[in-house]
């Protein structure tokens, strides 16, 4: 859905400042109207009614005699207890195609961040197994965010913080050191996340035929902890091999970090935290030595921070690292991008955080969404079952190429294969990115990569075919004249550019890049609506240089939204 006009457009300034001389303030309430006939904003009258003692009917026909059109307001009519404005769109337009043809790149910030710092940490994957589908969501939430609030003015850190250290890592350690025969990945012609990723997958198969593998994992645990040289060397070894795959997988999706942290590097730093919180009677240690602290009187339950034998848990390095980014960066705002499962655990982090003193707990937010499911079902990597990052995208890949060479618009091997990794690339992230994070998302690859529907390709396609047009109308005069635009589709396509900016502050402000999603899929069905409506390039010439230059705007906001959510916008598809 597209985003409603916003306080700071000029239009509604002026239709405020036209009613503000008959209305009180507090009493004006617009609306966006979803029929042309209806103008472009209304103001109901109903709530009126009482104080003035007339019918809403009545109040909007006096008001629409007294209120007379003015610079941007071209028209003002009363219908059934709503008093409807006119936007002059020819003037309005006028202004904003300005703005885009001096900095195109550029339009659509309005530079809101004031240069104010926000951390953003995404990803945080876990060294036993490789990136899959949710990761995908994360990572494209958090690029998208990122380029959102880094487009309006933020000043945007991003962070990765790498569970690199714990029981799980252990267990494909402990499967290794059993079963792996001093195999590598290089032995086996594998990438190095996807040779750990089987061990762990092949120690949960193990474990449920012996149960004491579940000690020995702990056990090696402990060893990690102790410093045991043997341990400490295998660890090093098989994450060097996961990081070299990481590293492969995010390029091909475009994920970028300015600062990377490590659980092995901050979880001591997180010892110091529960060692503060017990000296201070906030922990509390329990009777086989464990220590935890209570928060039933908050609402929440108890938390052990340390276990009895002194191994931590993942709370103990997380209190530790959020300290660390904090005295790292001093942002004004600190953004966990985390599936809605930890919940309860940011719950808990920013209580105890607070609980301890530190007045930046209020800074902290946990930008929670929800989780991915195949058509089979919720992904487990611990069952094997899971769709990994790279396989997904090199399916795609794939499949693309088939539609492309089907089209025979693009010519060469090399072309086709660069034109195809983009609209995968932005099927998935399109896909992941155009629900409201909060809501589970069922993926369908089949789906994602239509060129029609509510998808990425649509929007390429459309930018493409758009690219394709202003190549066949060549040039545009200087100067062209808006006013000659009055039909409904060219109307809504102007007040759909117009609207890119409070698109983008909405999506900025909420946390929320499907605003971005829904914007493109309605400026681009609004362009189609257009095209198929008019025949531009048969138009007399003033009109034709202004639909021209209508459509090159269409162009830019349709690139810089594609650009916002990581997504390239190819010029030929």
């Amino acid at each position: 859905m597209s985003p409603e006009i916003s306080e700071g457009n000029d239009f509604e300034r002026e239709v405020r400042n036209l009613l503000g001389k008959h209305v009180k303030n507090e009493k004006i309430i617009l609306e966006k109207t979803s029929q042309p006939e209806f103008g472009d904003v209304s103001f109901p009258c109903f709530t009126l009614s009482k104080e003035m003692k007339k019918s809403p009917v009545k109040i909007a026909e006096e008001l629409s005699k007294k209120i007379k059109p003015a610079d941007l307001v071209k028209g003002v009519e009363a219908k059934g207890g709503y008093l409807n404005f006119f936007a002059d769109w020819g003037k309005i337009f006028r202004d904003v195609y300005e703005r885009i043809e001096n900095d195109p790149k550029k339009f659509g910030s309005e530079k809101a961040g004031k240069k104010e710092k926000i951390l953003i940490e995404y990803s945080a994957p876990n060294t036993n197994k490789p990136l899959h589908l949710g990761h995908v969501r994360n990572n494209s939430l958090g690029m998208a965010l990122s380029r959102i609030l880094g487009f309006s003015g933020f000043d945007v850190v991003k962070v990765n913080l790498v569970n690199d250290r714990g029981i799980h890592i252990c267990k494909s350690m402990l499967a290794y050191m059993l079963f792996g025969d001093g195999k590598t990945p290089e032995s086996e012609g594998k990438k190095g996340d996807h040779f750990v990723g089987d061990y762990y997958v092949l120690y949960n198969k193990k474990s449920k035929e012996d149960p004491s593998l579940e000690s020995r994992a702990r056990d090696l645990l402990k060893k990690w902890e102790d410093g045991d040289k043997e341990t400490i060397e295998l660890w090093k070894r098989m994450n060097s091999w996961t990081f070299d795959g990481f590293r492969k997988t995010y390029k091909e999706y475009g994920c970028e970090f300015d600062k990377w942290y490590y659980e092995s590097k901050t979880y001591e730093l997180g010892k110091k935290f529960v060692t503060e919180g017990l000296r201070k009677g906030i922990f509390s240690r329990g009777e086989e030595g464990e220590i935890y602290i209570d928060l039933t009187g908050q609402g929440l339950d108890k938390k052990i921070l340390m276990r009895s034998d002194g191994t931590t848990v993942y709370m103990t390095q997380d209190l530790g690292t959020t300290k660390l980014k904090y005295d790292d960066f001093h942002p004004d705002r600190m953004i966990w991008v985390v599936a809605s499962e930890q919940n309860y655990h940011f719950q808990v982090l920013f209580k105890i955080i607070d609980i301890l003193g530190y007045e930046w707990s209020k800074k902290c937010y946990h930008l929670n969404y929800g989780m991915v499911f195949l058509p089979e079902g919720k992904m487990k990597s611990r069952e094997g079952n899971v769709v990994d990052a790279d396989d997904l995208l090199e399916n795609l890949t794939k499949d693309a190429v088939t539609e492309i060479k089907k089209r025979d618009i693009i010519q060469g091997a090399d072309e086709i294969k660069k034109t195809a990794r983009m609209i995968s690339l932005g099927a998935i992230k399109f896909y992941m990115l155009r629900t409201n994070p909060m809501k589970d998302v069922s993926f369908n690859p089949k789906e994602s990569l239509s060129f029609e529907g509510d998808t990425g390709p649509f929007i390429q396609y459309s930018h493409a075919r758009i690219e394709g047009i202003l190549r066949r109308l060549g040039k545009t005069g200087k100067n062209p004249d808006f006013s000659l635009l009055s039909s409904p589709e060219e109307r809504d396509l102007m007040r759909m550019v117009c609207s890119f900016p409070d698109a983008v502050k909405q999506a900025g402000d909420k946390y929320t890049p499907s605003v971005i999603t829904g914007y493109l899929l309605d400026v681009a069905k609004s362009f189609n609506r257009f095209y198929e409506k008019h025949n531009v390039m048969k138009s007399g010439d003033d009109v034709k240089a202004a639909r021209t230059s209508l459509i090159k705007s269409v162009r830019v906001v349709i690139r810089n939204g594609l650009d916002l959510l990581g997504i390239e916008a190819p010029e030929r598809m």
